[in-house]
């Protein structure tokens, strides 16, 4: 999601001086730790083998990034492509399911993307929560539809096929500003990465304003120039995403709902 220039790239250097300089001596500490500062290398040392179970717990109440299953958060994305402006609905849907990877119990996130009430995208997404609060990304089973049909290409999973699990949400942003981490890491298949920019933004959206939230910029090498800045409100998670630059691309939370 993003591009990498002069810029990026200096952001990339503090990152990884940032991270290498915080450590934990706590295995899910090590755990996040090594998702630092292995997220703008090869990865090399976050691996499936450094996955302990007994880090993680059941649930996640991260308050960036809260799953409470039976719940359905509703968003409405606007693309300006050349002047030429699509409009897609989007459900998250935070299942019962769990899906066991690496021995680690992930909740199931169903997310469906539809134009014109056409389905374009169908998701499911798996995450699970170490104890010190980080919200970990284990993989997605994704179909997308294309001119040719529907395809699986960016579908990954931690300890398959080289396939490694990144941090999605920090439970501690503040901690973590200027740092760049790997959120997932598939060669080749899904590299997003993410700045922490701030822990205390104002954000307003058509639900309203929105304060002590967290953002992050998004990018991957996979989709040079496609950069995006994501917005979290405690105790919502995910309300807003904006390219950048702005005006291409905006999709905001705007409603909640739970359904058992």
């Amino acid at each position: 999601m993003k591009t990498i220039q002069k810029l990026m790239a200096l952001v990339v250097i503090t990152g990884i001086m940032a991270s290498c300089q915080k450590q934990s001596n706590t295995p899910a500490g090590n755990l996040q730790n090594a998702a630092s500062q292995n997220s703008l290398a090869t990865g090399t040392d976050l691996s499936a083998s450094s996955v302990n179970p007994a880090d993680f717990v059941t649930g996640i109440n991260n308050p960036y990034f809260p799953l409470e299953p039976g719940t359905k958060k509703y968003y409405v994305a606007k693309n300006n492509a050349g002047g030429v402006i699509t409009v897609e609905n989007i459900v998250l849907d935070v299942t019962h399911d769990i899906k066991v990877i690496l021995g680690v119990n992930c909740e199931v996130m169903h997310d469906q993307v539809t134009e014109k009430g056409v389905l374009k995208e169908d998701t499911y997404d798996w995450y699970a929560q170490d104890k010190l609060g980080n919200v970990w990304y284990f993989g997605e089973a994704t179909q997308k539809l294309t001119d040719t049909g529907w395809s699986t290409a960016g579908s990954w999973e931690a300890g398959v096929n080289g396939a490694q699990q990144g941090i999605i949400m920090y439970a501690h942003p503040v901690g973590h500003l200027g740092e760049t981490y790997y959120q997932e890491y598939s060669v080749g298949v899904a590299e997003d990465q993410a700045t922490v920019l701030s822990s205390n933004s104002t954000v307003n959206i058509r639900l309203g304003n929105f304060v002590h939230c967290a953002e992050t910029q998004e990018f991957s090498r996979l989709l040079p120039g496609d950069v995006v800045k994501k917005s979290y409100a405690p105790g919502l998670g995910e309300i807003l995403i904006e390219s950048i630059p702005q005006g291409t691309e905006r999709e905001e939370l705007v409603a909640i709902k739970r359904y058992k």
